[in-house]
């Protein structure tokens, strides 16, 4: 005794099936690229970090602290 057989499903419409983005769904990344991008491109604004180190002055507060 043969299995039944499933019919074949119809493919996609000719047309094909329309994607609807929300409007944020293209900004956001294209905002996030262009900050990225003008980041990587003016590094003459970027300073190196002057004065004393905070970690230090923090482990150094906190010993004080624990060991009065």
């Amino acid at each position: 005794m043969p299995a039944p057989t499933h019919p074949k499903s119809p493919g996609p419409p000719a047309g094909g099936v329309p994607i609807r983005l929300p409007w944020w769904a293209v900004v956001l990344p294209a905002a996030a690229f262009a900050v990225l991008l003008t980041m990587i491109l003016s590094p003459a604004q970027a300073h190196a970090a002057t004065g004393a180190p905070v970690l230090g002055q923090l482990v150094e507060y906190t010993l004080r602290l624990l060991f009065r």
